[in-house]
């Protein structure tokens, strides 16, 4: 019996932390499920994407948060709104800001300059224009160090301190010392950074300049990225060798072993061995998907497949962002199945087959959000 009610218990985990869209249908917003049938129908005049299982929509000029339900769970009484993060939010009440948990409970914290947003775990603090890290509890992870943290990305954070740049981990650990006039993201204990006029990548917390380098760009999710040398581009690895040598005029990052590169005004895709897989015929071109199709855009944008075939017309307008581009990392084109799209001035999602979602278009829709 113990089992059984464990497994109706993760049930209804599973059913309840359905991913919704907010959508605009007559001037007003609501929530659609995947199937592209309405969760929360459209009746609110101003509404949030819904963050950690709970959503911002304001009545009589007040915010406050539903579930996926459409339920309240804390009453409208804020003036302004921002994200769950951490089971932690901002919000604004009687013109000042505050933290507050799932509950609507004002949470207390250590005195700071600015209330920033938590990111998985810790928020920013600032104190005599320095800026530190507090976990969900408000104790100082890290005391207020640095002119500027960044927002952090996959655990870890770029720092700046008398003009150098750096990198420190959740902790406050440093990670990349603070000595560079650039520095990039940290992906499998590498990054690039500059030194001077020096480019070149830190691993293990050792700098080691690649001759001729003018820019690198971050890792992506493969183990190489892009890089200049002169005005053209090519690809490095981990180790900071040429995979393949600059001869492309752009380029965007590797994933499904493919990476998008453009020669005079016209995009293609090559392979590892800078061999093209699609030729150069498009205007422009996003990274694939996990779901392996490709944005490539004519007068507008399609997709492509692995093979370079073209599996939905160019006849949509994409972006990563709509209404609300507050989330970070969403590319362009597909996620999980389905592409936010705009035709003839509307919004809608597509799936893989170019199949509208439920045939249904909106004024807007937002990315598809627990």
């Amino acid at each position: 019996m113990k089992r059984i009610a464990l497994l109706l218990v993760l049930l209804f985990q599973v059913v309840s932390a359905q991913e919704l869209a907010l959508v605009r249908q007559e001037g007003k917003f609501g929530y659609i499920t995947k199937t592209g049938k309405f969760a929360i129908e459209p009746k609110f005049k101003a509404a949030k994407n819904f963050s950690e299982e709970l959503a911002a929509v304001q009545e009589n000029g007040k915010w406050g948060f539903i579930n996926p339900k459409g339920e309240w769970t804390i009453a409208p009484s804020f003036s302004d709104v921002k994200y769950f993060n951490s089971g932690i939010c901002v919000v604004q009440k009687d013109k000042q800001w505050l933290y507050i948990n799932k509950k609507g409970e004002v949470l207390k914290m250590p005195a700071s300059e600015k209330v920033f947003d938590f990111e998985d775990g810790v928020a920013f603090i600032k104190q005599n224009a320095k800026i530190g890290l507090i976990n969900t509890k408000g104790e100082i992870v890290l005391e207020p160090t640095y002119e500027i943290i960044k927002s952090f990305e996959d655990g870890f954070a770029r720092v700046k301190n008398n003009e150098k740049w750096g990198i420190i981990n959740k902790a406050g650990k440093v990670m990349v010392n603070v000595e560079y006039d650039e520095v990039g993201n940290l992906f499998k204990n590498t990054t690039w950074a500059r030194k001077g006029e020096q480019f070149g990548l830190v691993t293990a917390n050792t700098f080691t300049a690649i001759e001729g380098v003018t820019k690198i760009w971050d890792f992506h999710e493969q183990d190489n990225t892009y890089a200049k040398k002169g005005d053209k581009i090519g690809f490095i690895d981990l180790k900071g060798k040429w995979i393949i040598e600059p001869k492309f005029d752009k380029a965007r990052a590797f994933t499904k072993n493919l990476a998008p590169v453009q020669e005079g005004k016209k995009w293609g895709y090559v392979n590892l061995k800078g061999d093209y897989v699609v030729q150069p015929t498009y205007a422009d071109a996003e990274v694939f998907s996990p779901d392996g199709l490709a944005p490539v855009k004519d007068k507008e944008w399609g997709f492509i497949d692995l093979t370079g075939k073209l599996v939905i017309p160019c006849n949509y307008q994409i972006t990563a962002g709509g209404f609300v581009s507050w989330f970070r990392k969403n590319d362009k084109g597909f996620i999980d199945g389905l592409a936010r799209v705009k035709f003839d001035k509307r919004w809608g999602f597509i799936k893989p087959d170019g199949k509208v979602l439920s045939e249904k278009w909106f004024e807007n829709a937002e990315l598809f959000q627990k």
